[in-house]
């Protein structure tokens, strides 16, 4: 069985009521709604989900990841993904393949969104397609596994 982590970094707790306009209306989704439609499609998943708005904390969840038996990780950032070497470092450096998701198309936004530091430490990143983002890097990892 895989075991996926989400880790959400900072205001993603407030996603589905902030700026809707960029973020969208849906909040997202508990890791047992997830893993149920992946479990009815037939996938053997846990996925675990780990929010912070402290960037020492997405550092430190990196850090034990492997001891927790992790397999893939999806993570969001956030404002981090610009400004955070020690979170790029953190994903070199935990050995788990990770995709980077965001959901507004931060390439598409202001300037400073397009510098990007997190991404080339991930297998692929998924930018602007909402909370469907987590599904589909979900599900790439899960096919990198079978």
């Amino acid at each position: 069985m895989q075991h996926i982590l989400i880790i959400d970094g900072p205001n993603l707790n407030l996603t589905g009521t902030r700026e809707k306009q960029i973020y969208g209306a849906r909040e997202q989704e508990s890791p047992d709604s997830m893993e149920k439609k992946f479990l009815d499609r037939g996938y053997q998943v846990k996925i675990s989900r780990f929010q912070s708005n402290h960037e020492g904390d997405i550092v430190d969840a990196l850090h034990r990841a492997a001891a927790q038996g992790i397999t893939g990780i999806v993570i969001n950032p956030g404002a981090f993904t610009h400004t955070s070497i020690s979170i790029a470092d953190a994903l070199r450096a935990c050995g788990i393949p990770a995709v980077e998701v965001h959901l507004s198309h931060i390439y598409a936004r202001e300037e400073f969104r397009r510098h990007n530091l997190t991404a080339p430490a991930c297998s692929g990143s998924i930018s602007g397609l909402g909370i469907e983002g987590y599904h589909l890097a979900v599900e790439y990892l899960m096919l990198q596994h079978s």
